[in-house]
This record gives C-alpha cells, structure tokens and sequence, in this order.
C-alpha cells in the first residue's frame, strides 16, 4: 500500500494522543483470562497465536487456496499443541487477505456501477495527478468497473439538497438490464450524496428489492465529499463483498463445526468486528493483517523511551512499515492499494514487495532486482523442497548461513539447502557474479535497500528522525534483516518481541473493537452553527454503537477535519464532547504548525465530523521462562560490513534464554516461527517478557 499524499497531516502525532486506541490497551475490569485465538493468514504462512490458561502457544503453517483450509488447520495445530480441544476455545479473532487478494489479482465481483448523468467516468478521469510525473508514457490502473458496466440515472442533488427527485420506474429498468448482464455486485455513488442520500436512497432500496446481488451505497459506505474517492472506495466495496461474503461465511459454519465460537475479523483500522459487520463493510477488511501485526507490536513494547516505533512486518511475500507514537498505531484515510484510492481510516502501512519469498532477477541492463515478484507458499523458494527453482531472499539468507540445514521453518518445515545454493548459482551465471555467494550477497543488499527506503518513507520524508525511534522487528523473515536496517539508518535499538514470528497473530488477542463514521458538514468553523453540528455528531455517535458489541463499554470520541479555507487537505483534531469552535480552531493551528512548520491567521473550515467507537480489549499475558541451556551449536555466516570470509556464529535456540541473559554477535537465535541475526557489532538482552532489546556497538542495555 502507498500513500497518495506522503506530507498528508492526517498522520501528524499530536492527533494521535486523542483517537482512539489500536494498541489493545485492557478496559480496568479485563483481566486476560480465557482461552483465545488469533489466525492471521499471510502470502506463504498462516499465523497463530493461543492464548491459554496465560501460556502463549504459536504454531505456523502454509498458506493454502482456499484459506479457511489453512486457518482451521493452523488452529487445530496449535490446539494440539497446547493439549485443549478446539472446543474449549473461547474467542477467535482473524485477519485475512481476501480482500486485498481480490484487489492486487483484479479477482473480485463483475460488478456495475450506477451514477448521476454525467457522471459515468468520474472512476477513470480520476485526478490530475500522473503515477509517475516525468514519465510520458505512465498509465493509470484499469478502473474496477469498465466503462460498459457503469450506467447513469436522471437525478440532481447539490450540496443544499435535492433538486430533481430519481425516476422509481427508471431505476426498475436498470435492475432489468443489471440482471441480464449477470453482474455480481453493485456500487452507487451518485452526486453530493454525502449532503443528502435522499435519492440514493431509493435507488439502493429498489435495486435491493429487484437485484439478489449485494448493494454498496456511497452514503453508507462513504459519507464524505470528494467525488472520485467515494466512488472509488464504494466501488472497492462493492468489487470485494462477495468474496468477503462467501470467506467470512464459510469459515463461520466450518468453525461452528468444530464447536469454535465465530471469528471476529480484523479491520484495516487496528480494531476488529463481528463477522455481520465485515461483511456489509466489506472494504474495511483491506489490509487486515498488517493492521494486525501493528497493534502487536503496540500491544508488546513499550515506546517511552523513544520518540516511537518503527514497526517492520516481513512476512514471506511483502514487507510492511509502519509508526506506533505515544503507544498507538498511526492512522490515515488518504490510502491507495494497487492504485486505487481507499478513504475508510486504516493503520497507516506502507507495503512493499520484498519478502522472503520474492524473486530475484536480472534485468535488461543486467541490475540484480528483488521483487515483487514473488514465489508464495506453492512451490515456495528453492529451500523449501517443493518443486520450486527460481531464487528468492530467504534462498539467500540460507546460502549466506543464516538459516541452516537443521532449521525447521515452522517447526516442521526442513531446508534444501543445496537447492537454495543451485538456485543462487543460476543467478550468479546470469547477473555475472562469480559465485552462489556473490548472488546472495547482492540480493540480501538490494531487499535491504529497498526496505530501508520504504522505512525512510515513513521517518524522515515526514519530518521524523528515524534514529530517535527503536524498529520492532517480526514476521519470519523481520529479524534476519532487522539489524542490517538499522545500521544503515543509524538506529541504534532494534526491538524482537518473544512471538515476533507471529506477532500479527498476536496482535488480534490484544486488539479492541474499533467502528468509525464520517460525515461532511462543509462550513466556516466560526460561523457553523453548533446545534447542526451536534445533530450530526449525534447521528455518527448512533452509527457507531449501534454496531459495537458492548455500547455500554464503548469508548467514543469525536474529531473534525478542518483546514484554511482554500486549502486541498486537512488535518484531524480532536474535538470535545461539546463543541467548541475556538478549542478546535486552536488545536487545527497547532497541528497545522507541526505538519508544515507555520499556521496562518485566517478563517478555519471544518470539513469532516468522525466519530469512533472503542470497546477495549485485554492484552494475553506473556510468560517467559527460559531454561538457560540455549547455546545449541555454531555455524559459518557472512554479515555485510564483515569482509568476504564467513564468521563463526553461535547459534541459540531462543527459547531457552533465560531472562536478563545476553547474547554478543555474531550470534543466531533461532525459534520455530523466525530466526533472529545478531551482527559482530551488536548484542541483545533477553526481558522478562522473553522480549529481545539488541543494541548497535556491543551494550545490550
């Protein structure tokens, strides 16, 4: 995912001290207990964390087609492992790529958009803007809906009201011509909805009644200005709620089966929802696991120390960054996935494609290039043993010695390592490199620097310092390069929690209910009257009880969108429980300050009323007991910086590190979910949590 306006202020820190939790803080009456558990699919493995009788149990397993089959497999897994009965399971939480899939693979719904006259083509002018400004041949992605399944309806409403009510009898023959052309799904956006649906309305109500097909409404999908990004998030919508639909509701009836409570499932904004919910919200679920794993990472360290934390999510097909301040994960609503533009708020991840299954390969200038190709969980990378031949990151990482022969990915999953070299050696010949190592060595440097860009992207292109924050490393391949980052950024604490090889898992035991609405009141701040405004609140406030499980337990806070009158974008603030204009109007200067260095003495608009909903979860507990008896071996590795012969590392299983043990580079921590890399010149120090804390230049302290 990328964000289509970096210098967005929305992201400003100062807003986050007053949205709502994503960090899974506990409500004062949670106490943890119970047994829960947490399955995140990702592009290779899927996830699991078990929570039970205060044990964390993990387990990993391959990612399968369709991914209920993974999930249940990797819940009975750690069930057996733990010694319950899946029966005994009190909650289960998910997070899934089905949507997202749907997205980047153009394998959603043949879905038909319905708009005002004139409006067909809002989904493909788009804006002004070009994907790359200096080059000519640059192309926008396709639109979701191509130009012959996208119809309009005689109807006119502006931002004061309806002026031309919608024709019934118009709208019964479009459903007519919908059902001959069998699509699967509609979206509506027609124009100034978000002022008033009125005519939206009746147009989703009658196709409701003629169409068996789901209906995606912009007001109740999106209640907010800005033509082309409401139809785009209404679109999207639209294109992903049937998969969503058909997931969520078979892995509902397997998981009554096998006498497991139905899963919530994480949403894009860190917090998670009852399956009825997602799937009448469909494009909420977009980037669900990276959401989750930031919520872990939230939930599992503690940033008081630091001026916050970079979290660094690399799982086997991408790698996810991302900003946790002030113990909460950072959130925006200007968002693109694949190109198209998503407003729903959602934790702030910058995704790329290097993982350790992405591809290495030359291209025609002969560069060496990693990604985003990648090689998923069937046939995985060469090492795997599965049929696969064409070399990927974590093929490099075992022929640079990081991962030996004696690991088990997972637990279970053994290596081929002379496959892994053989794939490398090919790319040597290809790239001219004289050896399988040489290869290694390029393409453990060129994923790294493409991930310390990404990094880069999220600090200092945002005025942040990333030397003044401590990068938390996980997913399996997070730890092997998360000290190599970090060198090359100045970073001089990098951050493994004890379950960092699933911590997105993890994540979605510590995570909170979390709903939000929006609407666009557009008015000069000083001049709006506060009765409207409060009305509106009102009606966000109602939107989002009404779909919390506990509305008693809710926390709800309120925020306005505001900006200088003239101005494109705008920056969240706060707002009380009774609206005062002059404490908003000066949080707005302040914030504007701090995103762009100056605030002005001019006329404030507020745009946007959001209201969130919260019911505060309750972190697992994390208990840690370390045998002492960890070093198991050593084994021949090369680290960058370190010359061209292989060092003698010490290899540990981390598990049996006890608290307040250290371990000095060169050192490998291997655990059944990931493997940690220790350089020369670092050292790390166990916590009690079984939290590893390593620090550049030898102090583990």
């Amino acid at each position: 995912m990328t964000n289509s306006n970096p210098s967005d202020p929305t992201r400003n820190a100062s807003i986050t001290d007053h949205t709502p939790r994503t960090d899974g803080g506990a409500s004062p009456s949670s106490d943890g207990t119970g047994t829960r558990i947490g399955v995140d699919v990702g592009g290779t493995f899927t996830d699991v964390a078990l929570s039970v009788d205060d044990d964390l149990v993990t387990a990993k397993v391959p990612s399968t087609d369709p991914q209920h089959i993974g999930v249940l497999e990797g819940l009975r897994k750690a069930c057996d492992d733990a010694g319950i009965d899946p029966a005994e399971i009190d909650e289960f939480a998910h997070a899934m790529t089905v949507s997202v899939n749907a997205l980047l693979e153009r394998g959603g719904a043949k879905t038909a958009l319905v708009t005002t006259e004139g409006f067909r083509d809002v989904l493909e002018i788009g804006r002004q803007d070009r994907p790359e400004l200096y080059d000519l041949e640059a192309e926008k992605p396709e639109p979701l809906v191509p130009r012959e399944r996208r119809f309009e309806v005689s109807e006119r409403t502006t931002a004061d009201g309806v002026e031309e009510p919608v024709d019934p009898d118009e709208v019964r023959d479009l459903a007519a011509t919908l059902r001959e052309r069998d699509v699967e799904a509609v979206a509506i956006s027609l124009l100034h909805a978000y002022a008033d649906p009125e005519n939206e309305e009746r147009v989703a109500e009658t196709l409701r009644e003629e169409l068996d097909v789901p209906v995606s409404a912009s007001h109740e999908v999106l209640a907010e200005f800005r033509e082309f990004e409401r139809t785009s998030t209404t679109a999207v919508d639209a294109y992903v709620r049937p998969a969503i639909d058909r997931y969520v509701g078979r892995l509902v009836e397997e998981s009554e089966d096998a006498g497991v409570p139905a899963p919530r499932i994480m949403q894009a904004n860190g917090g998670i929802a009852d399956p009825e919910t997602v799937r009448d919200h469909a494009v909420t679920t977009t980037l669900s696991g990276p959401a989750a794993g930031v919520v872990g990472a939230a939930a599992t360290v503690d940033d008081e120390d630091v001026e916050g934390l970079v979290t660094f999510d690399m799982g086997g097909t991408s790698s996810d960054v991302s900003l946790v301040r002030d113990g909460r994960a950072e959130r925006t609503t200007d968002a693109e996935i694949d190109g198209l533009p998503i407003r729903t708020p959602m934790v702030d991840v910058n995704t790329v494609g290097a993982g350790g299954g992405s591809i290495a390969w030359v291209d025609a200038g002969g560069a060496l290039r990693v990604g985003p190709r990648s090689s998923g969980a069937d046939p995985g990378p060469a090492c795997y043993g599965k049929g696969g031949t064409e070399p990927t990151v974590t093929d490099a990482n075992v022929v640079l010695g990081y991962i030996g022969p004696e690991t088990a990915l997972g637990g279970e999953m053994t290596l081929d390592v002379e496959a892994a070299r053989e794939a490398l050696e090919r790319l040597a010949d290809e790239a001219g490199l004289e050896s399988a190592l040489e290869a290694a060595r390029g393409v453990y440097r060129v994923a790294n620097a493409t991930m310390t860009r990404t990094i880069r992207s999220v600090t200092v292109e945002r005025g942040h310092d990333p030397r003044e924050f401590a990068l938390v490393a996980f997913g399996g391949a997070g730890p092997m390069h998360a000290a190599a980052l970090a060198d090359s950024l100045e970073v001089d604490r990098v951050v493994v929690p004890r379950p960092g090889g699933v911590l997105s898992a993890f994540g979605l035991l510590a995570a909170d209910e979390s709903y939000d609405a929006v609407r666009t009141v557009g008015a000069d701040l000083n001049e709006a009257d506060p009765a409207n405004l409060e009305a509106v609140y009102d009606g966000l406030v109602a939107d989002v009880l009404a779909d919390a499980s506990d509305p008693d337990a809710a926390r709800v806070e309120r925020a306005a969108d505001c900006r200088y009158a003239g101005q494109s974008f705008e920056l969240t603030v706060p707002a009380d429980e009774e609206f005062d204009a002059e404490a908003v109007a000066e949080r707005f200067h302040e914030a504007h300050e701090r995103a762009y260095g100056y605030a002005l003495d001019e006329a404030v608009e507020v745009v946007n009323l959001r209201a969130t909903a919260t019911v505060p979860g309750s972190e697992p507990t994390v208990r840690h007991e370390g045998a002492g008896d960890a070093p198991i071996g050593t084994r021949e590795a090369h680290f960058p910086g370190a010359g061209t012969e292989p060092q003698q590392a010490t290899v540990y299983d981390r598990d049996r590190l006890a608290a307040g043990s250290t371990v000095s580079g060169p050192a490998i921590l291997e655990q059944a979910e990931s493997t940690t890399v220790v350089p020369p010149t670092w050292a790390g120090e166990i916590l009690a949590d079984g939290t590893l804390v390593m620090t550049r230049g030898g102090d583990s302290r």
